[in-house]
């Protein structure tokens, strides 16, 4: 979408355009609320700034729409679809990487009581996997702070590539 057409949708249409983003109510309303830009650099900032920081409650909100890494959504949705781009690098095939992802999965759900979260947008299956080993080694306090900086790189990953600058920029 065009920053010139995001910044003149109603505020529903807005809101429902950014949710896939991340879910978090409040950040979506004061992006939205924000408007208009002048450029995806302001709206980005904007978006930095509303993530700072997330609450556990939002965390753990935001936290119920992501998949397994290692494990494509099925859903015929925006947010299902933005997943299954940024899992690119999780080769199905690779069976040895694919089961290991699954067992560090469930040792890291086990340990922490919620889905393993990263950016995987640009990583590769065993980058990502060498982070999940290395998380299950952290304090849950420790994983609190990462998770919620995940989830910031995510969203505005996932923003900067839905909002752009249009043709006459």
């Amino acid at each position: 979408m065009e920053l010139a057409i995001f910044n003149s949708v109603d505020r529903d249409e807005a809101i429902r355009t950014l949710t896939p983003c991340l879910d978090i109510s409040r950040w979506v309303e004061a992006i939205v609320d924000a408007r208009p830009y002048a450029g995806v650099d302001e709206l980005l900032g904007q978006a930095r700034q509303a993530a700072q920081p997330f609450t556990p409650d939002e965390v753990e909100s935001a936290m119920a729409h992501h998949p397994r890494i290692g494990e494509r959504p099925k859903a015929q949705t925006t947010e299902a679809a933005m997943s299954r781009s940024e899992q690119a690098g999780v080769d199905p095939g690779d069976s040895a990487v694919t089961t290991a992802l699954a067992e560090g999965n469930r040792a890291y759900e086990e340990k922490f009581g919620r889905v393993f979260l990263i950016r995987a947008a640009g990583r590769s299956a065993q980058e990502m996997l060498s982070a999940l080993q290395e998380r299950l080694t952290h304090t849950p306090e420790e994983e609190d702070t990462i998770v919620a900086g995940q989830l910031r790189e995510i969203a505005l990953l996932r923003l900067s590539g839905l909002v752009s600058e249009g043709v006459n920029a």
